[in-house]
């Protein structure tokens, strides 16, 4: 191969794109950001899930491994095909334009998504009614659980089918599903056009992204969550009984960061199960993720060689074991399935020589974060083998700055103390006011094929501009939003300055040939 191919990306959700309802959205605002990616030659785009999100507004505990987030849908597009009266959508709230108010966004918007699918169902073009016909059918095996479990989560205002719902739903008796099915149709219509606006939406602005040479790097959480239509409908994959108790949680184990660990909460899976039905679980929703996205990553990657397992019941990690998953196995299928597999591999936290091996032996791109390199076991001292330090990248990962769990550089540098700040400066050779760009720049010149920073770091912009804080549930995680403003020719220009002289200009055409 002649050519060294080097990608640059940005870290960007969709809800964090600038629109007059409130949260970001598949309008005009995504297509605007893919012209400024696609002016400054960026080649990707990454987002975190697009499922639609539960308690706590996290991307990572979805109601569904499958579905889409209906308020991402533009209800200007709605508007444009003749779903929606123009008049409605231009009369909307005050909405806060750099968070998200997902309360606010939540009421003003699902009326109308269910209005625009009501008229969509009376009114549809011959055309839209078959492609509507046809999505039903190519995603029945997903599509029809999530819209009933979706009408009967209204029905009883709770997600939580193991606790809230009757016990003969709970237990998905073929004698209670069918009834409810027949008294649900109307709202299970409903949701399942909303997937369809969602779906159809998207494929537009992935086909716009990978038109202007952007690839769409998407993100994969490794569990489901308990309240989940994928706990409640495919508990034979899930240490769960037929009542829905889960008998183990998910985590991590006490570390440095935490003396109790992390009990994550969401159900772990019965791997027996999955490995002697040939991963077919596994094999549709990686399926699904490649017609959504160019690439994906997978969010703790770990736990495809060995997951944390805490006994339910436990208030802290503290009391479980490493269990060991089929991760070899399982890749294996894949690879017999799909042929080639682009995922990064989120290899973050503890990792272990095997875990590496897993990861190396499917030439998974594992992750290295710049703000990481820093932390000192020794006062005043840099380990210069530190291996998050850029000048010890090798060419197969993907370096950030940063990632959604971090604070912005900017931020984290402004937290630290003064002997800190000073070894950074040293490294980076810069004064205070310079190290965030510097950073970016470190992880632009390093020789890792693919480097990614979040748009909060290209902006320059301190702690407001954090996306998430891990382990805490709070009004400020999920919500930050660029501005319009923000989408400028001057940003364009910076991401030029540090795309051009490092060649970072790979494109979405040239994917191919480097994901084997």
């Amino acid at each position: 191969m002649n050519k060294k191919i080097r990608y640059s990306g940005v870290l960007l959700h969709p809800t964090s794109l600038p629109s007059k309802h409130g949260i970001g959205d598949f309008g005009d605002a995504a297509r605007n950001f893919i012209d400024l990616l696609a002016s400054a030659s960026v080649g990707l785009w990454q987002i975190l899930p697009l499922g639609p999100v539960g308690y706590g507004n996290s991307p990572y505990a979805s109601r569904s491994a499958f579905a889409g987030n209906e308020l991402l849908i533009s209800l200007e597009l709605l508007a444009d095909q003749g779903y929606l009266d123009l008049d409605e959508i231009i009369d909307h709230p005050q909405f806060p334009e750099n968070r998200v108010d997902f309360e606010s966004v939540e009421s003003f918007k699902r009326p109308l998504l269910v209005q625009a699918a009501h008229t969509f169902l009376a009114q549809a073009s011959t055309q839209d009614a078959q492609s509507y016909t046809e999505f039903c059918k190519t995603q029945k095996d997903w599509l029809d659980d999530y819209a009933l479990y979706s009408a009967l989560a209204d029905h009883y205002n709770d997600s939580r089918w193991y606790s809230a719902w009757d016990v003969e739903l709970t237990r998905r008796t073929p004698k209670a599903l069918a009834y409810w099915t027949e008294k649900k149709q109307e709202e299970i219509a409903i949701w399942k056009v909303l997937q369809f606006f969602f779906y159809q939406q998207w494929k537009d602005v992935k086909n716009y992204a990978n038109e202007n040479g952007v690839a769409i790097v998407g993100d994969l959480p490794i569990f489901v969550a308990s309240d989940s239509v994928d706990a409640w409908s495919h508990r034979e994959f899930i240490k769960m009984d037929k009542d829905g108790s889960i008998s183990a949680l998910s985590g991590v184990p006490p570390d440095a960061f935490s003396s109790t660990g992390q009990l994550w909460g969401n159900p772990v899976y019965d791997w027996e199960a999955l490995e002697a039905d040939d991963f077919s679980w596994w094999i549709r929703r990686m399926e699904h993720q490649f017609d959504l996205f160019d690439m994906v990553r997978l969010d703790h990657f770990r736990g495809f060689q060995a997951y944390w397992e805490v006994p339910s019941g436990q208030l802290t990690a503290e009391n479980g074991e490493w269990i060991t998953a089929p991760g070899r196995a399982l890749f294996t299928t894949m690879r017999q399935h799909f042929g080639k597999l682009p995922v990064i591999a989120e290899d973050l936290g503890v990792i272990t020589p095997a875990v590496e091996a897993l990861r190396d032996s499917n030439n998974f791109p594992g992750m290295k974060i710049l703000q990481f390199a820093f932390n000192l076991e020794e006062p005043g001292r840099l380990d210069p083998e530190n291996p998050y330090l850029p000048h010890n990248y090798d060419e197969s990962c993907v370096a950030y700055t940063g990632t959604h769990d971090n604070d912005t550089t900017k931020g984290w540098f402004e937290k630290l103390h003064a002997e800190e700040k000073d070894i950074i400066r040293r490294y980076l050779s810069c004064n205070d006011e310079g190290v965030p760009w510097h950073m970016v720049r470190a992880v632009m010149v390093s020789c890792a094929r693919y480097a990614i920073v979040p748009m909060q770091d290209i902006l320059g912009l301190g702690s407001e501009g954090r996306m998430n804080t891990p382990g805490t549930v709070g009004e400020l995680n999920w919500t930050w939003r660029v501005t319009p403003q923000q989408i400028s020719k001057e940003v364009s220009a910076r991401l030029v300055s540090i795309v051009q002289p490092f060649k970072r200009d790979a494109t979405y055409q040239e994917l191919s040939l480097v994901i084997s």
